[in-house]
Formats: C-alpha cells, structure tokens, sequence
C-alpha cells in the first residue's frame, strides 16, 4: 500500500467523525479560521450546500451558497482542511439531486428548498 494512502486514511478517520453527515440541499453554518496579519479570528460561512466534489477524503470539497446583499456567494471548502473549526447543520433539504446548480438561476421565494421533516425519536428510560 502506497504511503500516501496510508497517511489520507489515517487523517480521514480522525477529522471525519468530527463533523455531521450531510448532503447538497442542507443548510450549514461553516467556521472557518481567518488570519490577517499576526492575528486569528473565527468566521462563520451560513449557506446551502450546492455539491459535494471529489472521490477520496483528503480531496474532497464541498461548495456553500448564501445570498449576501441581494448577490450570491459562493464558497469552496476543501474537507479535511485545518482551518475550518466546526461545521453546524441547520437544516436538512429536501432535493433530488446531487448537484444543484439551477440555484443560481433563481431568486427570491423560487430559491428556497423545502425542508425535510426529520422526526426525533426519544427513549424512555
């Protein structure tokens, strides 16, 4: 087994259980490590993912959608980078497929996705 794949595994079972499962539709809060200078800061990135890319989990990345200011951001982060500090679910989309770029194209109420009812279920003890 090459030694890269060994490393790539190594660090995808350490950070891949630190963030939640999600999908393109989902709205998520990213956290994301700013520095400027000899100064760091936390900056959260609230938006919908558009699409999951890549085949390993060192190369994978995900693309955040948000409308700021009647304009839409978008924002690239790769999976397993250093810098992002936590990423959050909001809310879990309901859409049919796996990369959603007809968003683009839409704006005001036309843009919004239907939320999917996840029902919580609690034991009694």
């Amino acid at each position: 087994m090459d030694l890269i794949k060994i490393v790539d595994q190594a660090f995808a079972n350490e950070q891949a259980s630190a963030y939640p499962k999600f999908k393109a539709g989902d709205t998520i809060t990213v956290t994301y490590k700013i520095k400027e200078g000899d100064k760091e800061r936390l900056q959260k990135f609230r938006g919908v993912v558009i699409q999951i890319k890549g085949a390993t989990p060192a190369t994978k990345t995900f693309t955040v959608r948000k409308v700021s200011s009647g304009i839409g951001v978008e924002r690239i982060f790769p999976m397993m980078s250093p810098f992002i500090d936590s990423i959050e679910l909001n809310k879990v989309g309901k859409v049919r497929r796996a990369r959603i770029f007809y968003l683009r194209k839409l704006s005001g109420k036309k843009a919004r996705i239907k939320e999917k009812k996840v029902s919580t279920v609690k034991t009694a003890e």
